[in-house]
């Protein structure tokens, strides 16, 4: 009996060396071979490299990965080996060696005697001991970290990484090698089981480039052409930032991620469809564009299942290649957005120090009263801001529509009509012919709303000004046994009557005249958050736009989205996945450090800090790191970096992971699609070069270098 358990021991224990065999090496390539670890410690690793190995593998470039193992394929260590593990390393720079002074000496003395032009100092002077010396150099690495093979509870084993090293010793032999094929695909590609475990997308895997180390790419030799996937639910409830300048790829690598997420409902239909929102600052999203090959609109085109409805964009004006596009206007009009519509001209005209009319017509409310209330006086006020505010939009000049026609009945008492017409005011005719409209408008005469707005007027003067006899009735209106106390004219009506006083407030209401229409009826905000419910992938088109009307747009949006989200958390149920991306970043998201937190874009951070709850996910692109708010950038799990320009924002970006290991690439190396890349479950940067996104073309053609 001991025997037969004893064999089914030793059988187990063989199947387990065999599985971390085939875990760990296949990343170990002894053909590959380049040197041997010096030096190492937790962070960093000093290796010895010979120029043959060096040139057998095709060159070793900076940022390239290499694996030190003591382990060789098939040795059949245990999994709980300490030698049954890798350490992955990524070159930085070159490093000296202790005999680099002699070394440099031979060099000179060698190349002094080299003056003729055809002759070349390492070529027939020196002897085969000499130039093998020569032949070896130091780099320095960054340890990334470990792989090694875990066992879990159930028994099984998993390939794992660890972003240290547990141990090393000073007297310990490393062999050094660079991963290439099917080596190198591994190692881009390698997820963390346990940061998306929890995620019913978490095993899609969508291709969206190929390795690339440096500007100079030479096919095959350097990267060996091998595929990097993303994880598209490292980017849902998460913070994704793209930095790079004009024309490095951002804007194409955006497509791609859109591309990768939206291609989701074709794995699960439930789970995979995901809502997606484009503030498309310069319309390249939602149109045609020279450098596109295939609109993100089309992208429903790619699969034989896909259906146009899945895609919807919006504008605030017509195209005449979108023939379908929705309008992002309000009818101010209307009784249903009459609020929304004030809340538009509110932002609109909210300036940093605003004259005190204007601060009065911001807090004017046009919320409609609880229909629980019961108190008929309070309807009658909220009827007549209503009009007032109607009157407003007309004599500002909006289009209005055939209904509602002005309604005033019941609004204007015949005690108040009577202290207009007995005004001793220098404009007593003035408010008596307005006491004449008012006074058709109770009785349900059929007036323009010029006539309304002219009434209103003079309304605002006989309540404001000293002297017309408003003061007095207004006093008696209070003091009556059977009234609230309250004045006729409360603080909401008079902040919108005020504006009738002012010329400039005509300039200023007006700021909002291009999103106002009379065909529609409901709330495009609803709309877009009904689409984003519904999985769609939505486009914005804000490149016809007033950028101040933009901001106020994408402001309403977003608080629309935060709300409803924040409403369906707090009911215990799980909001619906939504990926909002925002292009030229800086013009719509908040910068610096501290802003004024009554400023509508604090809700981005808001956002930033609150999306993985509420299952929000953000993704924004700009030109610089600085441009963004700080709350925000410490919230992003997701990096991809092209090319930026100056060490102020190189500086501001080395804060985040180990990004200052790719500081001088990223000021150097100026190639459209050059990206480097660090999502959520993968736990390091890797250099990638973006694929072009396509819409109908080949795939072979679909994987070059991008300008956008």
């Amino acid at each position: 009996m001991t025997e037969i358990i004893s064999s089914i021991e030793a059988d187990r224990e063989q199947r387990t060396k065999q599985r971390t065999g085939e875990f760990l090496d296949p990343l170990i390539q002894e053909d590959n071979y380049v040197g041997e670890v010096i030096l190492l410690s937790y962070d960093e690793a000093l290796i010895q490299v010979h120029d043959h190995h060096r040139q057998r593998v095709g060159g070793i470039p900076s940022q390239a990965f290499l694996i030190a193992t003591r382990k060789r394929p098939g040795d059949g260590k245990d999994w709980n080996d300490e030698d049954a593990s890798l350490v992955l390393l990524r070159v930085v720079g070159p490093a000296p060696l202790p005999y680099d002074s002699e070394t440099l000496k031979i060099r000179v003395d060698a190349a002094q005697r080299s003056t003729e032009p055809d002759k070349y100092w390492d070529v027939g002077d020196l002897d085969l001991h000499t130039r093998n010396l020569l032949s070896y150099a130091g780099l320095k690495c960054r340890v990334l970290g470990t792989f090694y093979a875990d066992e879990q509870s159930n028994g099984t084993l998993v390939r794992r990484f660890g972003s240290d090293i547990s141990n090393y010793y000073a007297a310990y032999a490393l062999k050094v090698y660079k991963p290439k094929g099917q080596a190198l695909s591994i190692i881009a590609n390698y997820r963390d089981p346990d940061r998306l475990a929890d995620h019913p997308l978490c095993s899609a895997q969508v291709q969206i480039g190929r390795v690339r180390y440096a500007s100079v790419d030479r096919r095959g030799r350097v990267a060996d052409g091998v595929r990097v996937s993303l994880a598209p639910a490292d980017l849902l409830r998460q913070k994704t930032a793209l930095f790079g300048m004009t024309r490095t790829g951002k804007s194409n690598t955006t497509k791609i991620i859109a591309k990768s997420v939206f291609e989701l409902r074709y794995q699960d239909e439930t789970t995979g469809r995901i809502g997606q929102l484009i503030f498309d600052y310069n319309g390249e999203y939602a149109n045609e564009n020279v450098q596109d090959h295939g609109a993100i609109k089309s992208v429903w085109r790619l699969h034989e299942s896909g259906r146009q409805e899945d895609v919807v964009t919006y504008g605030v004006a017509p195209h005449p290649d979108d023939l379908g596009r929705r309008l992002m206007k309000e009818n101010l009009f209307a009784e249903g957005t009459l609020a929304v519509g004030k809340q538009i001209i509110d932002k609109a005209i909210r300036d940093r120090s605003p004259p005190r009319y204007v601060e009065a017509f911001i807090s004017a409310s046009l919320e409609t009263p609880s229909p629980e209330d019961g108190d008929r006086g309070e309807q009658v006020r909220y009827r007549r801001r209503v009009l007032a505010y109607r009157a407003l939009l007309a004599e500002c000049g909006f289009p209005f529509p055939q209904t509602p026609r002005p309604d005033g009945r019941g609004l204007f008492g015949q005690e108040f009509l009577t202290a207009m017409r007995n005004s001793a005011h220098g404009k007593a005719e003035e408010f008596s012919a307005a006491a004449g409209i008012l006074e058709q408008l109770n009785r349900g005469d059929n007036l323009s709303w010029f006539q309304v707005a002219h009434a209103m007027k003079s309304l605002n003067e006989f309540i404001s000004e000293r002297d017309t006899g408003y003061v007095g009735f207004n006093t008696d209106y209070m003091n009556r046994p059977d009234g609230s106390g309250r004045p006729w004219a409360d603080e909401d009506l008079r902040g919108i009557l005020g504006m009738f006083g002012y010329r400039g407030a005509r300039a200023l209401v007006r700021r909002v005249y291009d999103r106002h229409t009379i065909s529609v009826e409901e709330d495009y905000a609803d709309l877009i958050l009904q689409d984003l419910h519904a999985g769609r992938l939505v486009m914005v088109d804000q490149s016809l736009g007033d950028p101040e009307l933009n901001q106020i747009v994408a402001d309403r949006v977003m608080e629309r989205i935060h709300r409803a989200q924040q409403r369906i958390f707090s009911e215990g149920k799980a909001p619906p996945e939504i990926l909002v991306y925002v292009e030229e970043a800086h013009n719509l998201l908040p910068s610096g450090k501290d802003f004024d937190p009554d400023d509508p874009r604090s809700l981005w951070p808001k956002v930033a800090k609150e999306g993985a709850k509420l299952r929000i996910g953000l993704v924004y692109a700009t030109q610089e790191v600085s441009s963004i708010h700080e709350s925000i950038l410490k919230n992003t799990a997701n990096w991809f970096i092209g090319h930026l320009n100056n060490t102020d924002e190189t500086r501001r970006l080395v804060k985040f992971y180990d990004f200052a290991d790719f500081q001088p690439s990223i000021l150097r190396a100026q190639d459209p699609g050059f990206i480097r890349v660090k999502t959520l479950s993968n736990l390091y940067i890797v250099p990638t070069q973006v694929d072009r996104f396509s819409v109908g073309r080949a795939q072979g053609e679909a994987e070059r270098a991008v300008r956008g």
